[in-house]
């Protein structure tokens, strides 16, 4: 997936705030335990990534949130405060969010400091084993979770707060590649698609449980509904 500079995104929203911090859930990451970065510089003729190469898709995916949302609320009249800061980690209580330890093989929202974390070894490995829209998808997720709470939107389930969060990820990217500040590439939509299987719930997990997110097709069905529909599809007034 690459990014050029036009920008063109759909969608009116007001602001407010919620605390609340959401992750991917607890995935089997696509690559079971994946190895770190490669060394900067390291070839990447097997298969792999360089450091330059990781970063550079993560910093391009942070922009393009960034800038998407930047839009949206300008359309509606309102200022939108990008989040504070992304921050990568390797090992569960690296990072806590008001206290409470972010576990591996995750990404989150933290509302207590606004900040994103990833699970750097588990990015590098979905980036690996399913492609770099992965890191488009993963960004645009979380970065949902700080438009929700900027908009003081919560929902009485979880369940119901992250698929919302995947349509808004859905739309960020649909309407991003129709007003061509991102370009798919080929085979970018079935990487999408590889990373909302990795994410699903099993299907034993109970709809209503709590930190529920939505089995593999319920996910899937949230994200390209907002890919397809823009924010119109996701809920938000």
């Amino acid at each position: 997936m690459t990014r050029p500079v036009l920008l063109r995104v759909l969608g009116v929203v007001t602001a407010g705030a919620v605390a609340l911090a959401c992750g991917l859930g607890d995935p089997s990451s696509p690559a079971g335990e994946p190895p770190p970065p490669a060394a900067t510089g390291a070839s990447a003729d097997d298969g792999s990534m360089t450091a330059e190469e990781f970063e550079s898709d993560i910093d391009d995916a942070t922009k393009s949130a960034e800038s998407y949302w930047t839009t949206v609320f300008d359309q509606s009249g309102e200022r939108f405060q990008p989040v504070r800061r992304i921050v990568s980690y390797t090992r569960d209580g690296q990072i806590d969010c008001a206290g409470e330890p972010v576990p591996r093989n995750n990404a989150v929202y933290c509302p207590d400091g606004d900040f994103i974390a990833y699970d750097v070894n588990f990015a590098v490995g979905a980036f690996q084993q399913v492609g770099d829209a992965f890191l488009y998808y993963l960004l645009g997720h979380e970065y949902a979770h700080a438009v929700q709470a900027r908009l003081g939107i919560s929902h009485r389930l979880t369940i119901d707060h992250e698929l919302q969060a995947d349509c808004m990820a859905g739309a960020y990217l649909g309407d991003s590649v129709r007003g061509k500040s991102l370009t798919i590439d080929k085979g970018d939509l079935d990487e999408f698609q590889k990373g909302l299987l990795a994410v699903g719930d099993d299907p034993s997990v109970p709809w209503f449980a709590p930190g529920a997110h939505g089995t593999a097709e319920q996910r899937t069905e949230s994200f390209f509904l907002g890919y397809e529909r823009s924010l119109s599809a996701c809920d938000l007034n």
